[in-house]
């Protein structure tokens, strides 16, 4: 899977997830924040934790 298709998969994954606005987020920013929201955490806490 080249390296495109691994972030549109990765930003469909966290768009499912509940994680809007992750247009702009890199391939560890969206790996951290579905992470997160694996663990528990709330879809928009998780992008801001992310994104710092």
């Amino acid at each position: 899977m080249g390296d495109r298709d691994r972030l549109h998969e990765l930003r469909q994954q966290a768009h499912n997830a509940g994680i809007e606005g992750n247009s702009k987020m890199s391939e560890e920013q969206l790996r951290d924040a579905l992470r997160r929201v694996g663990k528990g955490e709330r879809p928009q806490m998780a992008k801001e934790h992310a994104r710092r």
